[in-house]
Formats: structure tokens, sequence, C-alpha cells
């Protein structure tokens, strides 16, 4: 790693890159709560894993596979857990005040029937589409998870197809 106070790399990769921190953990959770405890778990991984960083990707991509890897490994931890566990209230940001509150509920709603039916992918196949969901090109998805480019776009017609199918039904749209 060059010679650059880690702190500071720390602190303007967590700038950078605190999107995607969220979007995994969301997608690997169940409420909030959960979310928050993950995203934190995923940043403590990071720092640890911070020395080891060699360069060879980009600190998007390294950021990215830290996050799944991290995700996964807490997702197959505390699904024992999670099993018989239910929140007693779920709790919601309330919509920030505008003209269009209408909207801003639709859109949420939107986004929780896709996080839901990410929820319900295999690990593998979530982790492509929140890869595409961050507008990641094959390229840096190929990186992140290890895979060719061509594996990445196989993989990713089929998550988009049994996305399709338990948002809108037995529907053939991707």
């Amino acid at each position: 790693m060059v010679e650059e106070d880690p702190k500071l790399i720390f602190t303007r990769w967590l700038e950078e890159h605190s999107s995607s921190v969220i979007q995994v953990a969301r997608a690997y959770t169940l409420t909030s709560e959960e979310c928050q405890d993950l995203a934190q778990e995923i940043l403590l991984q990071a720092w640890r894993s911070l020395p080891k960083f060699e360069g060879r990707a980009s600190a998007a991509t390294w950021f990215y596979r830290v996050a799944l890897h991290t995700a996964m490994n807490w997702h197959r931890k505390d699904q024992p857990r999670r099993v018989n566990q239910k929140p007693l209230l779920e709790i919601h940001d309330p919509a920030s005040n505008g003209t269009d509150g209408v909207d801003q509920v639709q859109q949420r709603e939107t986004i929780e029937q896709l996080y839901s039916a990410i929820h319900q992918l295999p690990k593998t196949d979530a982790a492509i589409v929140l890869l595409y969901l961050d507008e990641l090109s094959y390229r840096e998805m190929a990186d992140v998870l290890g895979i060719s480019e061509s594996n990445v776009g196989v993989r990713l017609i089929r998550a988009k197809k049994a996305l399709s199918t338990l948002l809108n039904g037995e529907s053939d749209e991707s």
C-alpha cells in the first residue's frame, strides 16, 4: 500500500464509497437496525483489511469485495438467529418534506419490494444485482467477484430473470 496515513486513506475511501456499503448492508438485512449493524461490521472489516490492500484493484472494487464478503459471512452466521426472530415494530424514516409525498411513498415501496426480492435470491445472484444497481461495469463486477466478464453476463441475466419472476409473478421480462 502507498506510504500514506491509513486514517486519511480510509476516510477518503469511506467518503467515496459509503453508499456501496449501505447498499450491500441493506440487501443482506431485514431491518434498518440490522442494516446499521452490518454496515458497522463492514467498515470494521474494511479498516482491518486496509493494511492488506495491495493496489491490484481499485478502491471501489476493494471496498465492494470487503462489503460483499463481510455481508455474506454475516448473513450465514446470523441466519440461525434470524429464522425465528421477527421485529416487534418496523421503524421507517419519515419522508422528507416536499410536495411529492405520494411519489416518495410509492418510490420507497418499490425499493422495499426490490430489496425484498433481492433477499430471496441466492447470495451470488444478490451480489451481482447489487453491483449492477450501483452501475459497475462487467469488468469491475468480475474483479469484485473473482469471475470472468462472460460469467458476469450469464449470472446477471439469470438474476434479472429471477428478480422479474419474484417481482412480477411469472413474467419473462428482464
